[in-house]
């Protein structure tokens, strides 16, 4: 067993003993008769006998069949698992049942704005609020498997529009309002929605941005809508012609009965989008019961959030994170809604959302952690964070500054949750969990139910040795298909084609001895030097360590074209910082920390690193330019945040061919 690294968060014994977690596994003891003492124990169980782990999760949490099931799981098979078939349930009649932790006055959902636009809603109110919204949509002819479709922001009213949407059994999608007109229309045209919910405009760091424009250009693309609803999200009352209004609406259709239109267990619940790179986004069909059961698991257990907690997330609607968040109502949780900038006007924002509306999980990204860090943030200093009991940190690795920095500046007793996992699942299914502990720079242990492992090119396990991160086994929250794929070739190609019958999940990974993880970057972007590979996670963590650097891409180019390639390096530096002030102490540091062959054959300066829409590096397109594919045919711009950003990377491309 290799020596374990320092460890920065235990449980106490009373933490452990008072954690859903450990009510679980008592459920199971007396229910189940199985003694199962610790996570190690109850995982195992969990990923050897599927049918008992997820029928034993619909019990403890009470899900409500209307139909129920013969069996859980007829053929461990992957692709093709099928979950729990003959039965009937929906989502939205879990979110909105009433019970403990739901009555009328238990409050739902706290909203903030960063213009400070504020409201608290009860779960009465939004049962009434989407009762309201579901007859509306009724009206206009949405029934189930109808598409719905919404260009707004993480605020209730899109809360309520989707889960009217769910509650008839409509597929919902949602992009976020700051996308371009091109990137929204590649989503939402392949679905054919039947109603476009929209915003008149959004507020972002300061400034207010109208996208009545959008709106019209997307109707122009989708002649098949019967209404687009439009949401007076900003206050002015511009209205857009032909359009019904979303107040309204809801004005007329108040005191309707919510009623919940039962659905099969696969059935589709929302699309959600990869990220559209390379060509048009694929949609990506999620079910009804799949993620019932997930988040109910990851949320109920592993972030163990329920009744009287409060439950945060940084996100957008474009970024499964959004589903993830409001699966909290799922357990009775609280969810506080922020929409805005998370650096406006300071990067104290949310640390100060958390203090004053009394925070339990508070998630966020890694490179939000890691501008904190830069910053030299003390949030434990400035807030009262005496009701934080966890930071979940997604998006990208977390490094091992990311870690200290979350114990030494916002509490040594805060677990921090890393977790990992996707859009493809909507899911983390490697990450935390009350009862195991934290190791510095590493993810805690795979979720219940998650049959994680790590893979040589062969197929073979690996422990303690980097290797491809994959499942060995089907989850019921694997996509049900993918939108505008009959045949299912692909679903297959994008996660079974290179070890059939296995989900391939496209990052490096590391499986140590105690159960843990760490993650290094995706596989498909490892650094391959002299026959030694390493993820762009361990590179970027030394690189972007450097106060004078802003952001980073490396790009190993061998392999990508025809000849063995260079080791590049791309760098945004501060403002005031020239190369030659850095370049020594980082060729040394690079040398040290990692090794000689991963110090760059060349290090170049620009002006911002090209980002998808939900802010991931955009390391392989960026690759396929520098060995001579077209940009158009590496990258579809209208998937970037910053198409610029992609100039230099093609001038120096071609210039490479001169």
């Amino acid at each position: 067993m290799t020596t374990a690294p320092e460890l920065l968060w235990e449980p106490t014994p009373e933490g452990v003993a008072a954690s859903r977690m450990a009510a679980f596994r008592a459920w199971l003891r007396e229910q189940r008769g199985l003694d199962l003492p610790d996570y190690r124990a109850l995982w195992e169980w969990s990923v050897a006998d599927l049918p008992g782990f997820w029928s034993a999760i619909a019990e403890f949490f009470d899900v409500v069949f209307h139909d129920r099931a013969e069996q859980v799981l007829p053929e461990e098979v992957m692709p093709g698992a099928r979950w729990f078939p003959g039965s009937t349930l929906n989502y939205a009649e879990h979110a909105l049942r009433a019970g403990e932790g739901k009555a009328d006055d238990d409050l739902a959902v706290v909203f903030v704005r960063e213009d400070g636009r504020s409201e608290e809603i009860g779960y009465g109110e939004l049962r009434h609020r989407v009762a309201a919204a579901r007859s509306a949509l009724a009206e206009l002819g949405v029934g189930a498997g109808d598409r719905v479709a919404a260009l707004a922001p993480n605020c209730p009213e899109t809360l309520v529009a989707f889960l009217a949407a769910a509650s008839l059994g409509a597929t919902w999608s949602s992009c976020s309002p700051d996308f371009g007109t091109r990137a929204v229309a590649d989503r939402f045209v392949q679905i054919e929605p039947k109603v476009l919910i929209a915003v008149d405009g959004y507020c972002y760091g300061g400034r207010r941005f109208d996208v009545r424009e959008t709106v019209d250009q997307l109707r122009a693309e989708m002649p098949g809508l019967a209404a687009t609803v439009l949401i007076d999200y900003l206050g002015e009352e511009h209205g857009l012609p032909g359009a019904l209004d979303w107040s309204e609406l809801l004005a007329h259709h108040r005191g309707a009965a919510l009623e919940f239109t039962p659905v099969p267990f696969d059935h589709p619940l929302w699309i959600l989008y990869s990220s559209g790179t390379t060509g048009l986004p694929k949609g990506i069909v999620h079910g009804h019961g799949g993620m019932v059961l997930e988040h109910l698991k990851a949320i109920g257990l592993h972030c163990d959030l329920g009744p009287g907690d409060r439950f945060f997330w940084f996100t957008t609607t474009g970024w499964m994170m959004w589903n993830f968040l409001i699966g909290g109502l799922l357990t009775g949780t609280t969810l506080v809604m922020f929409d805005g900038s998370p650096g406006y006007p300071s990067l104290s924002v949310l640390w100060e959302l958390a203090a004053r509306y009394r925070v339990n999980f508070f998630g966020t990204s890694a490179p939000f952690i890691q501008s904190c860090l830069k910053r030299e943030l003390r949030p434990k200093d400035d807030f009262d964070l005496s009701e934080l009991r966890a930071v979940g940190s997604t998006g990208a690795p977390l490094t091992t500054d990311g870690f200290r920095w979350v114990a030494d500046a916002v509490g040594a007793d805060v677990q921090i949750a890393s977790v990992s996992g996707g859009t493809d699942l909507c899911t983390a299914f490697v990450g935390a969990s009350p009862d195991v502990p934290v190791w510095l720079g590493e993810i805690s242990c795979p979720l219940l139910g998650a049959a994680a492992a790590s893979f040589d090119e062969y197929g073979e396990e690996l422990h303690e040795e980097v290797g491809e991160l994959v499942l060995t086994k089907p989850m019921p929250t694997m996509p049900v298909f993918f939108w505008n794929d009959p045949d299912g070739s692909r679903l297959r190609e994008a996660y079974f084609d290179e070890f059939p019958g296995v989900w391939r999940h496209g990052d490096w990974v590391r499986m140590t001895d105690r159960g843990s993880l760490v993650i290094y970057g995706r596989s498909d972007s490892t650094l391959n030097r002299g026959g030694v590979r390493m993820g762009t996670a361990e590179f970027y963590r030394v690189v972007e360590g450097f106060e004078q650097i802003a952001d980073s891409l490396v790009i190993d180019t061998s392999g990508a074209g025809e000849t063995d390639g260079e080791l590049l390096c791309f760098l945004v530096l501060t403002e005031g910082t020239a190369l030659k002030d850095v370049l020594g102490d980082l060729k040394a540091a690079l040398r040290t920390e990692l090794s000689p062959r991963h110090v760059p054959n060349r290090f170049l300066v620009v002006d911002e690193i090209p980002r998808t829409l939900n802010g991931k590096k955009l390391e392989v397109p960026v690759k396929k330019i520098l060995a001579g594919t077209p940009p158009e045919r590496a990258v579809s711009r209208d998937a970037l945040q910053n198409p610029a950003s992609l100039e230099p990377f093609v001038q120096l491309s071609n210039a490479a061919k001169e």
